[in-house]
């Protein structure tokens, strides 16, 4: 019976392979599966050329499997290497060879959520060639106004951003991305060590713009504003 099954299995096509692992969550049982055999692996790889999203928040991830998974998902469109609980192993190194990869010209969402292995280098390198992007998440990061100089420049689509705890960016980082990205929606501020006043500047340039979280109260008319440059 056991050859027989074997057997059966032989017979399926690459494409129906790629269908089923294409339903697999875990990256295990897919790394697992591309070590049977050729075929298995180019099933493999056929499935992860298909998923528009990926999200390796809850798994142990290093640079290494993150960039190969990431290479060979051409549709990608939302990525997701948030810190698991089982601690992020993310660096600089890392997310350069991910901005290799042929789909980060088309993401339109990154979250690096508490990735601490990270700095202004790496993800200057990555938003750089991310010119779709229109959600990021690098909150509790280290980043600094250098990335926010980064997004700006090249993120023109940019909708939200989440700098949840980012305490080494400044208001300056702050005016040049909201000058420059005119369609931001929304941006969390949370724990950030900025000024209200800072923040009731950024309304004056962008009236409509969300700043999160709303329990801060901005009065504009009252308070007095910042110089924007």
């Amino acid at each position: 019976m056991g050859e027989e099954a074997d057997a059966e299995i032989d017979r399926l096509p690459v494409d129906l392979l790629a269908h089923i692992f294409l339903l697999l969550s875990s990256f295990t049982d897919l790394a697992q599966a591309s070590s049977v055999c050729r075929k298995w692996r180019k099933g493999m790889k056929q499935s992860l050329a298909r998923k528009e999203r990926l999200s390796f928040a809850g798994w142990k991830m290093d640079d290494d499997s993150t960039a190969r998974l990431v290479a060979h998902a051409y549709n990608l469109k939302d990525l997701d290497i948030s810190r698991s609980c089982w601690g992020c192993q993310i660096t600089d190194d890392g997310l350069y060879r991910i901005s290799l990869a042929k789909c980060i010209s088309n993401l339109t969402s990154i979250s690096l959520w508490g990735i601490t292995g990270i700095t202004d280098k790496g993800v200057i390198q990555l938003v750089s060639r991310a010119t779709s992007l229109q959600h990021l998440n690098v909150g509790g990061t280290f980043i600094t106004d250098e990335s926010l100089f980064a997004v700006a420049n090249s993120c023109p689509h940019l909708k939200t951003i989440v700098l949840w705890s980012c305490r080494h960016v400044t208001e300056s980082g702050l005016f040049y991305l909201v000058n420059k990205c005119c369609k931001l929606e929304s941006i969390n501020v949370w724990g950030m060590r900025v000024p209200v006043d800072c923040f009731v500047a950024l309304l004056t340039i962008s009236p409509a713009l969300q700043i999160k979280p709303g329990g801060v109260h901005l009065n504009v008319e009252t308070v007095s504003l910042w110089p924007i440059h």
